[in-house]
């Protein structure tokens, strides 16, 4: 079983590479512009807040919140108040923050697996200026439909991490200090090992991102409703074009930002690589709420329309 599914593997990489040669001049064009939406968008959005969130844990940002979110934590998703710290930078910051910072955490030894793998079905989620400026904004011309679209996100993210706090056992008592612990790395030591991290990192998201806006390109000609739907199943930035000011658009938007796309999933296996944290939880994670987001947008959408 398992040869045979390499075997169909290799016939559909054979065709999709057969594609690609016979079909350069698009190719190159699609890899082109992705690029400079890398350039444009992703790199300025990400970089900072990679660089930064690496270099928030190596420093302690963990157990400086702990105290002030394990009441929160704890009760409702059986997590200890470090996991706060990627579920925050996660929400401000964009797709794959959350997943980093879960990793540094269990990197350094704050997280166990059970709650690492826990905490990444719900914090890892897309930024507020795409939901807000790209998608509220350039999309269907509003503020308002924007900030709906970030509250929907945010809701169906916390409804994700209470339906899956029951696969672990509520966290024993943790005496953690108020005070920022005291780290035995230096701050250069620090900072200059955040900003190497997030240029591989960033490297890592804007190769993903180049590699499946050119498969998703063919995908926006399977109609105006399928294509969309395909195109968001796959890359979330190649969808924005498509999307129609539409009670089904509106709709389309929620689901696609909270499922994220193939892209953003292999974007957090590259930076779940070098710990054995499993991309499994993450995946059904991002599922629940791709639905949930669904299901929310299709209330608030019969008021918003």
């Amino acid at each position: 079983m398992k040869n045979r599914w390499r075997a169909d593997a290799c016939l559909v990489l054979c065709g999709v590479l057969i594609w690609f040669l016979a079909d350069a001049a698009r190719i190159r064009a699609a890899a082109a512009e992705a690029l400079v939406l890398c350039g444009r968008s992703v790199v300025p959005a990400l970089f900072p807040f990679l660089a930064v969130s690496s270099l928030l844990i190596s420093l302690g940002f963990g157990e400086w919140l702990s105290p002030f979110f394990s009441g929160l934590m704890a009760p409702l998703f059986r997590l200890p108040g470090q996991a706060s710290s990627a579920l925050l930078l996660g929400l401000i910051g964009g797709y794959p923050i959350g997943a980093q910072t879960a990793a540094g955490l269990y990197k350094e030894g704050l997280l166990t697996e059970g709650e690492a793998e826990r905490l990444l079905t719900f914090c890892n989620n897309s930024n507020p200026v795409f939901l807000i400026s790209v998608l509220g904004v350039g999309v269907f011309g509003s503020v308002r439909a924007g900030v709906w679209l970030w509250l929907i996100h945010v809701a169906s993210a916390l409804l994700t991490g209470l339906c899956f706090r029951g696969g672990g056992k509520r966290p024993a008592s943790r005496r953690v200090s108020r005070a920022v612990p005291c780290r035995t790395v230096s701050l250069s030591t620090a900072f200059v090992s955040a900003i190497r991290d997030a240029a591989g990192g960033m490297l890592s998201v804007c190769a993903f991102v180049v590699f499946f806006y050119v498969l998703a390109k063919p995908l926006a000609a399977a109609g105006p409703s399928l294509g969309p739907a395909l195109v968001g199943a796959v890359e979330l930035f190649s969808l924005t074009p498509l999307l129609p000011a539409t009670p089904f658009g509106f709709l389309l938007a929620a689901g696609c930002a909270g499922w994220g796309g193939l892209s953003v999933l292999c974007q957090t296996a590259a930076v779940l690589d070098g710990t054995d944290l499993s991309l499994r939880p993450c995946f059904l994670g991002k599922l629940v709420q791709g639905l949930l987001s669904v299901l929310l947008a299709a209330v608030v959408s019969i008021w918003l329309f």
